[in-house]
């Protein structure tokens, strides 16, 4: 199959505005190329953060077929499959704080799962790549096979590559999740830590870091209360359950969860950044030289 005919294909099948051909013609194949051209013996390791609904998954799927179309070998995984298993994440709420049991923020990630499949993914032979089901909360018992090794691994997550923040910048809460359910700050105080510890030594393995930069994270929580109600329109239209799906309040008290990190990356991550994609309020990407 083609480029263009996968393309096609793939926009029809992801819902994508026509426009989106533009997007890989100017963002995602000239990516494709500096990928490609920091390439060496031995496989790369690329990370790629952006926050939610940003289309990190998305611009990250059509790099795999870009890089793949060079005849090169592309594995593939989110940070979202390496959260804790429910259980573990709920030992850890009781141990460390009740809000380590919601996913996604450092700390409920199986962090020494991501340095290994980093490592292994480029040497040859069969691995495994885990996948989370969200819909249950959960690992799944089997993820997917991939025969290595990797030219190039894809890593995309929302705070793939992420600092931590300096002490002093945890002390006053940045919402009314942080003020009303970590008054004392030791749930941010636990993130920040294993932000600085454990997560620092997994992305030390990247040598490139993509950054899809949003405006502002007021756009982000736009974008991620869209991302739902299109998800609720599409159930309405083929009559399927759209019990989980969340309101616009629901959404805005979800993601104030990752409020504060989401804040420090597009602050801090730009300047440092090997590559950084500029997004607007409607997401239409450019790439920085």
């Amino acid at each position: 199959m083609t480029t263009e005919a996968w393309l096609a294909r793939f926009m029809a099948a992801e819902r994508l505005p026509e426009r989106y051909a533009q997007v890989v013609r100017d963002v995602a194949a000239p990516l494709a190329g500096k990928i490609a051209a920091a390439g060496r013996p031995g496989g790369i390791v690329v990370g790629i953060c952006g926050a939610q609904a940003s289309g990190k998954s998305t611009l990250t799927a059509v790099l795999r077929r870009l890089l793949e179309e060079r005849g090169l070998t592309v594995a593939l995984f989110s940070l979202d499959d390496l959260y804790l298993t429910r259980g573990q994440r709920q030992a850890l709420a009781r141990e460390a704080h009740p809000l380590l049991a919601v996913r996604g923020v450092p700390g409920t990630h199986d962090v020494a799962l991501g340095a290994r499949l980093l490592a292994e993914l480029r040497r040859p032979g069969l691995h495994e790549l885990p996948a989370f089901d969200k819909a249950r909360d959960d690992r799944r018992e089997a993820g997917t096979a991939f025969a290595g090794p990797a030219d190039v691994v894809l890593f995309e997550g929302w705070c793939v590559g992420a600092a931590p923040q300096p002490p002093q910048a945890l002390a006053a809460p940045v919402n009314a999740l942080e003020a009303e359910r970590d008054p004392d700050g030791v749930w941010r105080r636990y993130v920040n830590a294993a932000l600085a510890g454990p997560y620092q030594a997994l992305f030390r393995a990247l040598d490139l870091l993509i950054l899809l930069q949003a405006p502002s994270f007021e756009v982000v929580l736009d974008w991620r209360i869209e991302q739902e109600r299109k998800l609720r329109e599409r159930l309405a239209r083929e009559g399927g359950d759209a019990s989980r799906v969340m309101s616009d309040a629901q959404v805005g008290a979800f993601i104030a969860h990752y409020e504060r990190l989401t804040r420090w990356i597009l602050e801090e991550m730009p300047g440092r950044a090997d590559l950084v994609v500029a997004l607007d309020a409607e997401r239409r990407p450019s790439l920085r030289a």
